[in-house]
């Protein structure tokens, strides 16, 4: 995916960054050994073969000088935070940190390299598997988000703090910053900026409910998830990450939108008895996370610098479904 957040370098700034990772002996040469993995839509990353075949992935942070979302400023440092609290706290598999540079003495950004796993991209190849196998896939994707909610936190927000103490006032925040982020490149929502925040005002009492900070990834699509063989080897793209509500990960939003997909198999592997178990309260705030969900889709097509506009026109039409199951009266 292109993107003016993703920061590429030349292949001498490569060598030197796998230089100072893995030392000068390691150092590949010759052609043919670094290639661009093309799928994120935000930070840059390549799959690099060392002198001794290793192989790696090297990811890099945007640019200083690119401007991101609020949400995505010190993104890298949360997905190293988040990687950490997963391989210490869970058996999720997800990869290594082998080597992570924050000094900005070799590039302007955050980097950090992981090795590389051989297996297929779940999003990539799901539309060649069969009904059953992405049944599968989508009960153990279920599975592996319930044992990541299973890591507790001591306050909402960021891995790395400052926290709130209450889920209302982090939501409420995580909502402004959106708005406040589309209002600043004058992004057309199709909808009035107050409007939207006097539906999230009249349906914010619902978020009381949740009082125990939960680790949430947020972005955990199927694009996030290689898979081998039946089963899930690795999860990767933890730059979003944060202490919040279970019910705002990925795998729930298509129990709202059905544009999203069906999540029969991820609500069973999660260890919901289906759509029938949530309660009126959870689809209330399940409807708030997708209203958020949709602005940021919306809003980041603008700072990404899209030039298809097919992108930006698909999200208006999921901002529009979901404002539209508020209805015009706020929620009791």
């Amino acid at each position: 995916m292109e993107s003016l957040t993703k920061n590429r370098q030349p292949i001498g700034t490569l060598r030197a960054l796998v230089g100072r990772a893995f030392g000068e002996a390691r150092v590949p040469d010759g052609d043919g050994w670094v290639h661009e993995l093309g799928h994120g839509w935000f930070n840059v990353a390549y799959r690099i073969r060392l002198r001794d075949g290793h192989q790696i992935v090297l990811k890099i942070a945007p640019p200083p000088g690119v401007e991101v979302m609020t949400y995505e400023r010190g993104a890298m440092a949360t997905e190293l935070a988040a990687l950490e609290l997963v391989r210490s706290r869970t058996s999720v598999p997800v990869p290594a940190v082998e080597f992570a540079d924050t000094s900005h003495e070799l590039i302007d950004a955050d980097w950090f390299v992981m090795p590389f796993v051989d297996a297929d991209n779940y999003g990539i190849i799901r539309p060649t598997l069969s009904a059953h196998e992405q049944d599968g896939y989508d009960a153990a994707l279920g599975a592996a988000t319930r044992e990541l909610n299973s890591i507790r936190g001591e306050a909402f927000g960021p891995l790395g703090g400052p926290g709130v103490a209450t889920w209302r006032e982090q939501f409420l925040g995580m909502v402004e910053a959106v708005l406040g982020d589309g209002e600043r490149r004058e992004v057309d929502l199709g909808h009035d900026y107050d409007a939207v925040r006097d539906v999230v005002a009249a349906n914010a009492g619902c978020l009381t409910a949740v009082t125990e900070p939960r680790f949430v990834e947020w972005d955990l699509w199927d694009s996030n998830v290689l898979v081998r063989d039946g089963r899930i080897v690795c999860v990767i793209d933890h730059e979003r990450a944060f202490f919040g509500d279970p019910l705002i990960e990925a795998g729930f939003v298509a129990t709202q939108l059905r544009s999203f997909g069906d999540p029969t198999a991820f609500v069973r592997g999660y260890g919901r008895r289906g759509s029938t178990s949530f309660t009126s309260n959870e689809r209330r705030r399940r409807r708030l996370y997708n209203l958020h969900l949709t602005l940021v889709m919306v809003i980041e097509t603008v700072y990404r610098g899209h030039t298809d506009t097919r992108q930006y026109a698909w999200a208006r039409e999921r901002l529009t479904e979901t404002l539209a199951q508020f209805g015009s009266a706020p929620a009791s």
